[in-house]
């Protein structure tokens, strides 16, 4: 919806509110034409139902304004003598349309204004219902406007933020996004979940909206993201896509590594802005696939003794018609990345991740591996990993794994091979757009801009020869309505990111990542399997800074175990006394 459908909407609202309570407003002593005000109605209906003015703010919010709408309607009702069960569950059912009923339909001798009405539920089953209402109202307003939880789950940033890692993600730094979804369950996301049903209603939509921030984007940032190119039904779903709106699409997380008017690069995979190259904080861990050599063989114990996980693992076992059904259960079980039949050897290859499979489950399928020990193995490493393995004798070279230029990677952004030879190691020079500037259009560097003119800035597009056409009227040049920015992973080689769906537009930023608050290694194996993995060095740990991370966690438990002896000495003193 435009801004003026809902300005629209707004006075349609007002009106019906008019209509269905100026008489309650008079029988709580009001003239009528306080009930026909926009938002002083609102003031005034607070002192009737004798709660805190400051509670109309909440009706304007959107996503809070689902929940405080019902409390209204159930106040208003009860206020004018309406206390039954059935009244409640009819003001609610109604969408407040029963205030119509009051006022046109029902014995008015019954609807008595009751101005000192006790604000307190009168049985212990209203109190509950009372407190988690109230409950779920604080956490959506803080979920929605200031600080939301949210884990990762990917290794894009690996070393940097680890798969398993729980944040918390400042929306107030760079300015809370107002949900643009208005219908939406509270503090989920698009996904309902057990029944895995949307968690939202399409439309209507507002228009996209910041709240005012204290900090802008920069260079380096971490930032959690609305990615731009989502269709996907549910995350990791690989189904039928559909249309998702901006702030219902699946969250990313990424660094940013170029800002609005950057011109960007990247040469021999390091990132150059503006002609240099981009010198990231000393906490980021940037990672790329190396060729690790040694002519004994390199073992995986090897490589996880230097803190290295992203690698593959290769077993043998005979060709047998059982143990052919035994592979077939771990493909199943999700143990093993691949299998292929060795015909010369009569052997069966599988493939696993770092962790292999576990000894448990051979036992149980009586299957018998032998581990390959190749002379040349590709692994995902930091810096400080490639020197610890340049240290041991049983290493003969390390390598970093570079793309040569020119040669083009299937599903580089722009997606043009003849005009964009590029490759994640390889690409650009690339101009990133900022809100106000003025670009020349051409046939050539159309498709670095067509998704910005069409999908993010809702223009129609139409090319007839030479000539270009934005809505509708030819022209040789666009001027961008928004700022962009462009983010990687620093798992430079393992990262879905700008170089595969390119700009990030600026109303599609969520917030900035400060905190994390739990982390686990074994994220991905399973809630139970946390407890046994927990890394202790990242708990309460904070995501900026510079320096290696300290870990708030011992002040934390000091500050507990401060606050429940304080609370039991109070305790204990007030009832001696």
């Amino acid at each position: 919806m435009t801004w003026g459908q809902w300005i629209l909407f707004f006075f349609i609202v007002q009106a019906l509110h008019f209509a269905g309570t100026w008489k309650l407003y008079v029988k709580a002593g009001r003239p009528m034409w306080q009930a026909a005000v926009p938002i002083y109605n609102g003031v005034i209906l607070m002192d009737i139902i004798g709660r805190p003015r400051w509670w109309v703010a909440l009706l304007f919010l959107p996503i809070i304004n689902l929940l405080m709408f019902p409390v209204i309607w159930v106040e208003t009702a009860r206020s004018f003598n309406q206390r039954e069960v059935w009244q409640t569950w009819a003001a609610i059912l109604s969408l407040g349309f029963y205030n119509f009923y009051i006022s046109y339909f029902e014995d008015q001798s019954k609807v008595v204004y009751r101005p000192e009405r006790s604000l307190k539920p009168t049985s212990a089953s209203g109190d509950w219902v009372n407190s988690i209402v109230f409950a779920v109202v604080a956490a959506t307003f803080v979920h929605t406007y200031f600080i939301q939880p949210y884990a990762i789950p990917t290794g894009s940033l690996e070393r940097t933020l680890r798969v398993g890692d729980f944040l918390f993600v400042s929306k107030f730094h760079y300015g809370a996004r107002v949900p643009m979804t208005t219908v939406a369950a509270p503090m989920v996301h698009d996904t309902l979940p057990v029944i895995r049903s949307r968690s939202y209603l399409k439309s209507p939509q507002l228009p996209y909206m910041r709240l005012p921030g204290f900090q802008k984007i920069h260079k380096n940032d971490i930032v959690v993201f609305s990615w731009p190119v989502d269709t996907v039904r549910v995350f990791r779903d690989n189904g039928p896509g559909v249309y998702k709106p901006i702030d219902k699409r699946s969250n990313y997380v990424k660094r940013c590594v170029g800002t609005p008017g950057d011109t960007l690069e990247i040469i021999d995979s390091y990132v150059h802005v503006n002609g240099e190259r981009l010198i990231l904080s000393d906490r980021a861990k940037p990672q790329h696939n190396h060729w690790v050599y040694g002519k004994s063989g390199i073992s995986h114990t090897l490589l996880t003794e230097v803190g290295a996980d992203e690698f593959n693992r290769e077993f043998k076992t005979d060709d047998t018609q059982q143990n052919a059904a035994a592979v077939n259960f771990l493909a199943e079980a999700g143990y093993i990345l691949g299998a292929r039949r060795l015909t010369a050897a009569n052997k069966i290859l599988l493939i696993t991740g770092h962790k292999g499979i576990p000894a448990k489950v051979l036992g149980q399928l009586g299957l018998q591996l032998t581990e390959e020990r190749p002379v040349r193995r590709v692994a995902g490493l930091t810096d400080d990993m490639v020197t610890e393995l340049r240290k041991s004798s049983l290493v003969d070279s390390v390598v970093r794994f570079v793309q040569p230029k020119g040669q083009y990677q299937y599903g580089t952004f722009p997606q043009e091979e003849k005009a964009y030879p590029w490759n994640g190691d390889q690409f650009g020079p690339i101009y990133i757009p900022q809100r106000g500037a003025t670009v020349k259009l051409n046939a050539e560097n159309l498709p670095l801009y067509e998704q910005i003119i069409t999908r993010y800035e809702g223009n129609t597009l139409e090319v007839e020869g030479n000539q270009i056409l934005i809505n509708g009227q030819a022209t040789s040049e666009y001027t961008f309505a928004m700022d962009y920015y462009w983010m990687m992973g620093d798992n430079r080689d393992n990262s879905e990111d700008s170089r595969t769906w390119g700009y990030v537009p600026a109303d599609h930023i969520l917030g900035k990542p400060v905190f994390i608050w739990l982390s686990f290694d074994n994220f991905t194996d399973g809630f139970f399997s946390w407890v046994s993995s927990p890394r202790w060095d990242r708990f309460f740990t904070t995501v900026g800074g510079s320096g290696k991370p300290i870990s708030f966690l011992p002040y934390f438990l000091i500050a507990v175990a401060g606050y429940f002896g304080y609370d039991f000495y109070r305790k204990k003193k007030k009832k001696q006394s």
